[in-house]
């Protein structure tokens, strides 16, 4: 636990450069044991100590961009005490949630979005006649996302009092541009600087011959700084710029957002860190280290050793394929580890394409790469994936260009909750004209999918897998849109994807009750098969459809659907899926049994029924 002043107004600079030391400290035991994102909260501990001394977010609101470093954010506002549950199931969310405090301004987990939410609330504050700041902290890997710009550019063409803070860890934007122009800043940020330029402004403005000398002199230091300093494209777009400045440095930070706190209209503090700081294997390998699940603090080493994954087995299977066809390229979003393709990023550099976080730009430029006889293969997560919905419609789908999309982290993701599960693919892709959507459950099947969609579809394609390992199902039932895996004759259980797992030992454990099961796998979810289901439902009588994504335009929806047109009775088809609330964090297997999606819940389900119609004499169908 660590030991919080009340008002961090009030802290000394010693006293914040102790706090700051703590709050390292309690970041590695906490996310050692918890798992989560360590490096890019190290790197920005003592910018939060700094905004909290300087602002108060019970009333000002601090409006974080992605929200993966939070984590001191919420130690100093309430909530250390319960930073061992963080991302547990019913504990702390990994990301700002304003359910849990009020202190958090806005819901987070996609990035490049900060900016215009704070514009949004700059606005509201102005027309609403209320008094309280406006910060927006954007990290300049947001930056190679278009919204960050777009943002940008509004908020410094609105006028409206707000502070935006790019925390710039040297990975994205502008390199270092020499001695002189590091002097130079450093000059502009001291505290006598500052305060010169606040009382010149304000005694040349008042008579007639010094507002004609201060103009003067302000477009010579301009067109000095412009040469010099990498803030131009800032100061274009109507922004007072600020730095950059030591990131590390809680004393100067704290002086220079006083002074950017009292200058009206938009500001942009340029902040420099290093993410991982503190932390020697983090600074070491902040890549690794910026998501990470639980380690030994002492050495940096994780507990536990990953085997293969669904992630693993596509970039392998992606290799072999891309070794075949010289057309075949990869693309991503800044999630080159993530989705699996480091090994054809070594293999394949002219063929590999990371274009930052920009979901929507990929997908069109994998249209543009198909349109011109390229093979793209956009590897990305089901959450971001949502971001890129008009280009589905618009650049891919209207030329039905064969684009194919590998939808990682589909279905629940477990530990970072509402924002990242990959829930609502099922519904949105189904309504791209021409797509096809595959659903592999097993290693095997998504190597054989992955040839399908690359070599032999036309037209769009996606093929959508979980986080992390397969189940107990290890076979490859082939391309067929729909087959049975097991028959039986009291009820029909299906549903698709790694969800056979869960209705495969439902179905053995039925099976020792003398319930016989009859389980239907669906391998293709779009177009909806439902030729075989509805033959099932004829033998059985039953039909319980099992899914792991949200209710609206869910595959057993359709199904329902289909099969009422060919006459099956509403009363013989049970849907079970996650309702129309996103879950919130825990992990896969908590949320499971939430939402009765795992084995034991699909069994005492069915038992259920077929006990009680068993023991009235009530027959199938």
């Amino acid at each position: 636990m660590l030991n919080i002043p009340n008002d961090l107004h009030l802290l000394t600079d010693a006293e914040a450069e102790a706090l700051c030391g703590q709050l390292r400290q309690r970041l590695v035991e906490v996310v050692s044991q918890r798992g989560g994102h360590l490096a890019s909260n190290l790197g920005a501990v003592e910018l939060t100590v700094a905004l909290h001394r300087v602002f108060t977010p019970e009333r000002d609101r601090i409006v974080f961009d992605v929200g993966h470093q939070c984590y001191c954010h919420k130690m100093l506002t309430g909530r250390d005490g319960a930073m061992d549950t963080l991302r547990a199931f019913g504990g702390l969310s990994g990301f700002p949630k304003p359910g849990e405090s009020v202190c958090d301004a806005f819901t987070v987990g996609h990035a490049s979005t900060a900016v215009s939410a704070a514009v949004g609330m700059a606005r509201a504050r102005t027309l609403l006649g209320k008094n309280y700041h406006v910060v927006a902290l954007l990290g300049d890997g947001a930056l190679t996302g278009g919204l960050a710009y777009e943002g940008l550019s509004d908020a410094g063409d609105s006028g409206e009092r707000l502070m935006v803070v790019l925390n710039d860890n040297g990975m994205s934007i502008t390199q270092s541009v020499g001695g002189v122009a590091e002097h130079l800043a450093r000059q502009r940020l001291k505290p006598q600087y500052l305060s010169f330029k606040k009382g010149y402004r304000r005694v040349m403005q008042g008579f007639s011959l010094g507002r004609h000398i201060y103009k003067v002199t302000h477009k010579i230091k301009t067109a000095v700084k412009e040469t010099l300093l990498p803030c131009s494209l800032f100061e274009d777009m109507g922004f007072t710029y600020l730095g950059p400045v030591d990131g590390h440095d809680v004393k100067g930070l704290t002086r220079l957002m006083t002074y950017a706190k009292e200058l009206e209209g938009p500001v942009l503090l340029h902040v420099r860190t290093v993410k991982g700081k503190g932390y020697a294997p983090a600074e070491k390998a902040p890549g690794i280290f910026h998501g990470v699940g639980k380690f030994d603090p002492a050495t940096g080493e994780p507990l536990s050793k990953g085997g293969q994954s669904f992630s693993s087995v596509f970039g392998e299977a992606l290799c072999t394929l891309a070794g075949q066809d010289r057309r075949i390229c990869a693309v991503t979003a800044a999630m080159q580890p993530g989705t699996g393709l480091d090994g054809f990023a070594q293999k394949f550099p002219q063929r590999f394409f990371d274009v930052g976080i920009a979901e929507g730009h990929a997908v069109t430029m994998c249209a543009g790469m198909a349109k011109q006889g390229l093979i793209p293969v956009f590897a990305v997560y089901s959450t971001f994936l949502q971001r890129a919905y008009d280009m589905l419609i618009h650049d891919v789908a209207l030329q039905n260009l064969h684009v194919v999309f590998c939808v990682d982290r589909a279905g629940l993701v477990g530990e970072d909750g509402e924002t990242h599960h990959g829930v609502f693919d099922v519904g949105f892709l189904d309504t791209i004209p021409g797509m096809t959507v595959l659903s592999p459950a097993s290693f095997a099947e998504l190597r054989t999918m992955l040839r399908y969609a690359v070599l032999e579809v036309k037209g769009p394609v996606a093929i959508r897998y979980p986080r992390g390992g397969e189940g107990i199902y290890t076979a490859d039932s082939g391309l067929e849109s729909a087959v049975i895996l097991r028959e039986g004759t009291d009820v029909t259980l299906a549903g698709y994807g790694v969800q056979v797992n869960a209705l495969l030992e439902a179905a053995e454990q039925l099976e020792k009750e003398h319930i016989s099961v009859e389980l239907v796998k669906l391998n293709i979810i779009t177009p909806t098969p439902a030729e075989l289901l509805y033959r099932s439902l004829e033998k059985t009588g039953k039909l319980w459809f099992y899914e792991e994504c949200m209710e609206f335009n869910c595959v057993g929806q359709r199904v329902a659907a289909a099969l009422a047109v060919g006459g099956a009775a509403a009363r013989h088809i049970t849907l079970r899926n996650l309702g129309d609330r996103v879950p919130p964090q825990g992990t896969v297997a908590e949320l499971r049994r939430m939402n009765r999606l795992d084995a034991e819940s699909i069994a005492g389900q069915v038992r259920e029924v077929i006990g009680i119609e068993k023991a009235s004499g009530c027959t199938s169908g």
